[in-house]
C-alpha cells in the first residue's frame, strides 16, 4: 500500500486510535528484541505497522504548516497585541484537539477554549500546560473540584454557582479562576448584562475567586451589518464602562469568534475557531491565504464488474444502465459521511473525480469506476481536500447541499477516523 501522508518521516497521530495503540505496541515489543521480522510475523523490515493500520481503511489528516499559516495570518489581520486563543472543543471541530492544540500554541495561541470538563481534562493528560478555559457551565461541586485538580479555569455563567466555587477553593486551598460570561444576547448562558458590572464587583471582592476575565458571545457575528450584533456590542460597553464607574479592576476582555474578529476588533482577545482551521465563517469574510488544513480519505476495498439493470446498494435506488465496474469505499455515515449525499458525493483518485452511486451505508459507500481501468483496490479516494474542493465539493459545499453549515459536518466526523499529522515540518502550499 501507499503511504499517503506528505511527510510519513515526521508524522504523528492522535492517541485515541485503537490501532495506533496496537501496533505501537506491537514496534515496542518487537523493536526491543532485535529479531528478523520477516518470519513468525511476516513483516519486512521497512514495514511501518502503525501508519499502514491507521490509513488501511479511512482516516483524517491535518495539515500541521497549514495550520500555522492559518494563525500567521489571522494574527496579521489582528492587531500585534491581539491575544489569540484558539478553541478546541468538540475534538477541534473533528480535526482533533490533540493535535491541533499543541501546533496552535507553538504558533503563538495564548490559551485555550473547550466546552466541557471532560475536553480539558483530556488536554491536560496530553501534557498542554497552557490556560485553558472550559466555556460550558459548571454547577457542582464535583464537576468544580476535577477542574481544579485540573488547574482549568471555568465561566461563570450564573451567581447561583459562587457558593460552590467558594466551598471548592476553600477545598483546592487556592482561588477558583473564573472568567465571567456575560448574555448580551445570545439567550444561551451568561449572566444578564444588566447585571453583569454588579457581580464582576462581588467576584473582586471573594478572596476564594480570581477575576480572568469578561467575555460574551455573538449571536449573528457572521451576517453582514447585524442590528443584534450591534446592539450586543453597545450592551457590553455599558457593562465595561460601569465596571469602570464603580472603580473596579477591569480585567481582559474578548467579545469576538472567527466572524467578529474578521469583521472588527474591539477587544484585545479573540477567540478563532472555524477560521483557525481554515474556513469562512460566511461568504463575505474571506482571508486570502486561509485555507483547510483538513483532507478526509478512503480506501477501496473491492471492485466487481456488474452487468447491466444490477440494483447497487440498499433498496436498489441506483441501477447500472450499461455493464459497470463497481467499487466499493471503505467510509460511511458513521464515520460521518450524510447519508442525504448519497449520489451526489464525488471523490478524487489517480488524478480525476470519480462518482459516488447508491445509497451511503454505515461503513461503506458505492462509487462507479467503469470509465476507470486503471483504478485498482487499495487506492486512495480523497473525500475532502484541495482536488475536491476547487470542483465545488468542499466542506461547505455539502454543507449547503444538505441545508445545513460546514460546523456540523466537521463536528460528525467520527471518532473512529484517524487522525494523522502530516506536513509537520514543512511549509504550507
Amino acid at each position: 500500500m501507499d503511504h499517503t501522508p506528505d511527510d510519513a518521516s515526521a508524522l504523528a497521530t492522535a492517541g485515541h486510535s485503537p490501532l495506533a495503540t496496537a501496533s505501537a505496541s506491537w514496534t515496542q515489543s518487537q523493536g526491543s528484541q532485535g529479531a528478523d521480522p520477516v518470519g513468525e510475523t511476516g513483516f519486512w523490515p521497512d514495514f511501518n505497522p502503525e501508519l499502514e493500520l491507521l490509513t488501511s481503511r479511512a482516516w483524517v489528516e491535518i495539515d500541521a504548516a497549514q495550520l500555522r499559516e492559518n494563525l500567521r495570518l489571522l494574527q496579521a489581520r489582528l492587531s500585534p497585541d491581539t491575544e489569540i486563543w484558539a478553541v478546541v472543543k468538540a475534538n477541534a471541530y473533528g480535526h482533533g484537539a490533540r493535535l491541533v492544540a499543541p501546533i496552535a500554541l507553538a504558533a503563538g495561541a495564548k490559551g485555550l477554549c473547550v466546552a466541557t470538563l471532560a475536553e480539558g481534562i483530556e488536554l491536560r493528560q496530553a501534557g498542554l500546560q497552557a490556560p485553558i478555559l472550559v466555556l460550558g457551565a459548571l454547577n457542582t461541586w464535583a464537576e468544580l473540584q476535577q477542574a481544579m485538580a485540573a488547574r482549568l479555569e471555568v465561566s461563570l455563567t450564573r451567581a447561583e454557582q459562587i457558593p460552590v466555587m467558594r466551598q471548592v477553593a476553600r477545598w483546592a486551598g487556592r482561588p477558583v479562576p473564573v472568567h465571567v460570561n456575560v448574555d448580551t444576547g445570545m439567550t444561551r448562558l451568561g449572566i444578564p448584562w444588566q447585571e453583569a458590572a454588579a457581580v464582576w464587583g462581588q467576584i473582586c471582592r471573594i478572596p476564594e475567586l480570581e477575576g480572568c476575565s469578561l467575555f460574551s458571545h455573538f449571536a449573528t457575528a457572521d451576517e453582514p451589518d447585524s442590528p443584534v450584533m450591534a446592539q450586543q456590542e453597545a450592551r457590553f460597553a455599558q457593562v465595561v464602562e460601569q465596571i469602570r464607574q464603580a472603580g473596579d479592576p477591569l480585567p481582559p476582555l474578548h467579545l469576538d469568534n472567527s466572524a467578529g474578529a474578521l469583521t472588527h476588533l474591539h477587544y484585545p482577545r479573540v477567540r478563532l475557531g472555524l477560521a483557525l482551521y481554515g474556513l469562512s465563517p460566511a461568504p463575505h469574510l474571506q482571508v486570502p491565504g486561509l485555507r483547510p488544513i483538513l483532507r478526509l480519505k478512503a480506501r477501496l476495498t473491492h471492485i466487481q464488474t456488474v452487468p447491466a439493470h444490477t440494483g447497487v446498494s440498499y433498496g436498489h435506488r441506483y441501477v447500472t444502465s450499461r455493464p459497470s465496474r463497481i467499487a466499493t469505499l471503505a467510509i460511511g455515515y458513521a464515520d460521518g459521511i450524510p447519508r442525504r449525499l448519497s449520489g451526489w458525493l464525488r471523490g478524487w483518485v489517480r488524478g480525476s473525480l470519480i462518482q459516488q452511486v447508491g445509497t451511503i451505508t454505515m461503513d461503506q459507500c458505492m462509487w462507479d469506476v467503469t470509465e476507470r481501468p486503471d483504478i485498482q483496490v487499495g487506492d486512495v479516494v480523497e473525500l475532502l481536500g484541495p482536488h475536491l474542493a476547487s470542483a465545488g465539493f468542499s466542506i461547505q459545499d455539502w454543507a449547503d447541499q444538505l441545508g445545513t453549515i460546514s460546523y456540523e459536518l466537521l463536528c460528525g466526523l467520527s471518532a473512529r477516523l484517524p487522525r494523522v499529522l502530516v506536513n509537520v515540518l514543512g511549509e504550507a502550499s
